[in-house]
């Protein structure tokens, strides 16, 4: 059996390089669990669906630019054109789409006499072709009819009669109550709106606004004002990106008093739209991977210098009778208890910086296993790095105790 008082002695006359390395392994064990913790939870906001046909979608848009452009009339062509394309599944117009990061967001009251809207909403203009073209999921009440589709211009006042909600926004107006048929407040200065359908889910175009994320209102609606407009159109399975050529080239043939542009597939606007949570989950990977080999790296160093320091002291155990396996166990024991000593001092520091990380960047609480998981990594990671350094020392020869330093 190894004892515990030699160890600690031996750490003890070499006091600054056992602080350097325990503080070492401290903050590796405080920044690797905050950065895997927030790699997580990247990772989970990356993977909530948005409640479409990503796959087989695409949007296009169109802005006049003649004299004469009539911008209703444009919109009727270009819808019949694109539905009648062979390979096109519908299509229909829309102002924005889940994961673009652009859109009109709007308050969502129960009451007129609210001073502050019960939760704020994802506004989605479409005409009766929407829900079919995005693949959104009805899970209760009834789609827009063709005589329920107005238009909305800059000077439009109050909100349609029907409008359909998502699942989550429809929860948060009325908890635990069935939605279809109530009636809530876009405008508390106009009539209110009648849930006639639930879909579920259907994301907000923001995919950072933790408040606005899940609610969805879509509106009976096409935005007859201005020159530009924005469609969506679902493919057949397989034949996105050929749908997508074929459709902008049919569009700038139908109307050349216009420029088609931004064609671009909702797998491509989801990249767009994460493309920062996925570089910093790179660059968080990278510090973790970094850190874990720095602090291997001067585990060794370390390792290796003592063992030079202790070549004769090794040698003269030998020549008392210590065998290989019991100076092996010597230096692994040693590490373990140095490793053990940063842990203690990186558990408290990881919590500490998630607990600041919570106050200044509203982050979530990172779960307790993720620290007792850090503690076992790095005491596998410490014995491994230890052991070239500590097979060394179990072959330095009892001979070695007769040689002058």
């Amino acid at each position: 059996m190894l004892e515990l008082r030699p160890i600690l002695s031996a750490l003890m006359r070499s006091k600054v390089s056992l602080v350097l390395i325990g503080l070492q392994i401290a903050l590796t064990l405080a920044i690797v669990c905050n950065s895997l913790f927030i790699i997580s939870e990247r990772a989970a906001l990356m993977d909530r669906p948005s409640g479409i046909n990503e796959a087989d979608t695409f949007t296009i848009g169109s802005i006049g630019f003649g004299a004469d452009f009539d911008l209703r009339a444009s919109m009727a062509e270009d819808l019949a054109m694109l539905r009648g394309l062979p390979g096109i599944v519908d299509a229909a117009p829309i102002n924005s789409l889940p994961l673009s990061d652009g859109g009109w967001s709007q308050g969502a009251s129960l009451t007129k006499e609210q001073k502050s809207p019960t939760a704020p909403t994802a506004m989605y203009f479409v005409d009766e072709h929407g829900l079919n073209t995005l693949g959104a999921r009805l899970v209760a009440g009834r789609n827009f009819r063709s005589d329920e589709i107005g238009s909305r211009t800059r000077q439009s006042q109050g909100w349609p009669p029907g409008v359909i909600l998502s699942k989550p926004l429809a929860e948060k107006l009325w908890p635990g109550v069935d939605p279809i048929g109530k009636s809530f407040y876009l405008d508390t200065e106009a009539a209110p709106s009648t849930v006639i359908g639930i879909v579920d889910p259907l994301q907000a175009p923001w995919v950072h606004s933790k408040r606005l994320i899940d609610n969805s209102t879509v509106v009976p609606e096409m935005i007859g004002d201005g020159r530009f407009t924005r469609y969506v159109l679902r493919s057949e399975p397989g034949r996105r990106d050929a749908m997508m050529k074929l459709a902008e080239a049919k569009m700038a043939e139908l109307n050349p008093d216009r420029i088609v542009r931004d064609a671009k597939s909702v797998e491509k606007i989801r990249a767009d739209g994460y493309s920062e949570d996925r570089a910093m989950m790179i660059i968080l990977g990278v510090v973790i991977a970094s850190l874990l080999i720095i602090t291997a790296l001067g585990i060794v160093g370390m390792a290796s210098f003592w063992v030079t320091q202790r070549t004769k002291q090794i040698g003269t155990r030998r020549a008392l009778g210590a065998t290989r396996g019991a100076i092996l166990r010597h230096f692994l024991a040693e590490n373990f208890v140095i490793t053990s000593f940063g842990l203690v001092a990186g558990t408290l520091l990881a919590y500490g910086f998630n607990a600041w990380l919570i106050q200044h960047y509203e982050t979530a609480r990172m779960p307790w296993y993720y620290v007792p998981a850090g503690c076992l990594t790095l005491w596998v990671l410490g014995q491994i790095a230890v052991l070239g350094p500590a097979r060394r020392a179990s072959r330095v020869a009892p001979a070695m105790a007769t040689r002058s330093v």
